[in-house]
């Protein structure tokens, strides 16, 4: 059976569980949490995820846990209108986070951010398959590049 199947069905199980006991927030918090730091476990679980990975365990699934875990992250953010954004900028920039989740209304946007002094000034942020390159950094690229096509013209 394909690993992709597997871990959607599994995932799709956990969301409506979850969601039927009301519970939903908490488990994608703990979920979010895990896959973010896998050696930090927590040294509880919620109820429901652990019924889960007893489940997956009972059923010889457990090599697929951790997709089942991205996926269930996955439906449920489609689920609820939740978008992960990562943001990168050149120094840490907390307003431009307020600015861009307003501009995207209607969805609840989850922000990875990182700091690259690399950047020089300005941020990129990528939401979904979409990458908008606001930075100095790339900026600069592009006039580079420009001044090396004209120049070979010229030659």
């Amino acid at each position: 059976m394909n690993t992709g199947t597997i871990s959607s069905r599994y995932a799709l199980a956990l969301l409506r569980l979850v969601e039927e006991a009301g519970r939903g927030e908490q488990v994608y918090t703990q979920v979010r949490a895990i896959l973010a730091d896998p050696d930090g476990m927590p040294k509880t679980l919620e109820p429901e995820l652990e019924r889960f990975v007893a489940l997956v365990v009972k059923n010889g699934r457990k090599e697929y846990l951790r997709f089942m875990l991205h996926s269930f992250v996955s439906q449920y953010d489609a689920a609820h209108g939740i978008r992960q954004a990562h943001l990168t900028t050149a120094v840490p920039s907390p307003e431009l986070e307020d600015q861009l989740k307003s501009l995207f209304k209607g969805y609840r946007l989850i922000f990875d951010t990182k700091v690259d002094p690399e950047l020089i000034g300005g941020f990129v942020l990528v939401v979904d398959d979409l990458m908008m390159d606001a930075s100095v950094k790339h900026q600069l690229d592009v006039i580079r590049k420009q001044f090396v096509e004209k120049n070979r013209r010229i030659v």
